[in-house]
């Protein structure tokens, strides 16, 4: 597939493949996603903002070069400022990752002064680019100046350089998501008008989304990291009322499928709270609370791709691979949409039985 290399959110001629319950496709305007609705159904969406987490400064030790971008946290609180990071040398995002220069050798207790903002390195967490980094000063600094010197992540099939505004969500809202939660790039205020003449219900949750890549095949195996999230009651109220009255759960994206999924398995139901999603989903993964997801196009291999295979069959799915190529559909986060249905007796039997 051909990566959207324009940051376009909601470009016009974006195109949606559909999949049903029976393994069929079909090929439809992006647009048209409410239209595939029916009332009673409840569409859940990420609102985390997307936060500038690639943060360039110098290995203090050796006087080297380095890019820390940001990863991961333990939880959504505003005071947790100790982060996961994946590490890079010499260069920016216009060297594709798996070419970039590797970072100087870092060692517990190692300090990064990245802009305004100094993180000793607390673990190298099994890779030698894989680092726990613990900012110093009180939260509100580091946050500031995060936002000052940070940029948002970006690879090398985007040459121009992303602004803030590129990767937020027209729903966003808590800063919390390290790569943006990409899925909602598909809803705007006039498709939530949609979804609710269509008589179907939206809710949201916020899910720190993580990075989509490392550019190191052993580190790209750990992907997806874990992630916190945080399900409103609302939200939680919202699922229960679909399902009495026998709506369907559409998850937008992989990381709201990976929060309700979650959540579910960790209570025995949707409830609300936080948590830390740290499960991946694939082809042999019981689904209990999404009936559809709407995501990206995903290229085969990725953890992206492997979770669509929890919603439909290998023979469906690479059926559906095959017409995104052939029709030339978009790939990446600019890119085109997908929308795929699980067989609706799997979960409702699954929930009856909870």
């Amino acid at each position: 597939m051909t990566p959207a290399n324009i940051p376009v959110q909601r470009p016009v001629d974006a195109r949606l493949l559909a999949i049903d319950a029976d393994g069929a496709i079909s090929h439809l305007r992006r647009g048209a996603f409410a239209s595939q609705l029916r009332p009673g159904d409840l569409v859940v969406a990420n609102d985390a903002a997307t936060i500038p987490a690639s943060l360039v400064g110098e290995h203090q030790r050796t006087g080297a070069q380095v890019e820390a971008r940001l990863a991961g946290r333990a939880s959504l609180a505003f005071k947790d400022v100790t982060f996961s990071a994946v590490l890079f040398g010499e260069g920016d995002h216009r060297t594709p990752t798996e070419l970039r220069a590797p970072p100087p050798e870092v060692r517990a207790g190692d300090r990064l002064v990245l802009g305004p903002l100094t993180a000793c390195v607390e673990a190298v967490l099994g890779h030698p680019r894989f680092v726990r980094l613990a900012f110093q000063g009180d939260a509100a600094a580091v946050w500031a100046g995060i936002a000052a010197h940070g940029r948002p992540v970006q690879y090398a099939y985007m040459a121009q350089a992303l602004a803030l505004w590129d990767v937020w969500t027209p729903i966003a809202g808590p800063p919390a998501a390290f790569e943006p939660p990409s899925a909602g790039f598909a809803i705007d205020w006039a498709m939530l008008g949609e979804i609710r003449w269509q008589g179907a219900g939206f809710a949201t949750l916020t899910h720190a989304a993580g990075l989509s890549s490392t550019g190191d095949p052993a580190l790209d195996a750990r992907l997806p990291l874990p992630e916190a999230y945080r399900i409103p009651a609302a939200t939680a109220r919202a699922i229960h009322r679909a399902w009495a009255r026998g709506g369907r759960i559409v998850a937008v994206g992989t990381t709201v499928t990976r929060a309700l999924e979650h959540a579910a398995a960790l209570h025995g139901q949707v409830a609300a709270g936080e948590g830390l999603a740290d499960q991946r989903l694939g082809p042999a993964t019981p689904l209990w609370v999404v009936d559809a997801i709407l995501s990206g196009t995903h290229a085969p291999g990725d953890s992206h791709h492997d979770l669509l295979g929890a919603f439909t069959d290998a023979e469906a799915l690479g059926q559906a691979d095959a017409e995104l190529e052939a029709r030339g559909y978009r790939t990446h986060e600019f890119g085109d949409s997908v929308l795929i249905w699980r067989r609706p007796s799997e979960a409702r039997a699954r929930r009856a039985a909870a």
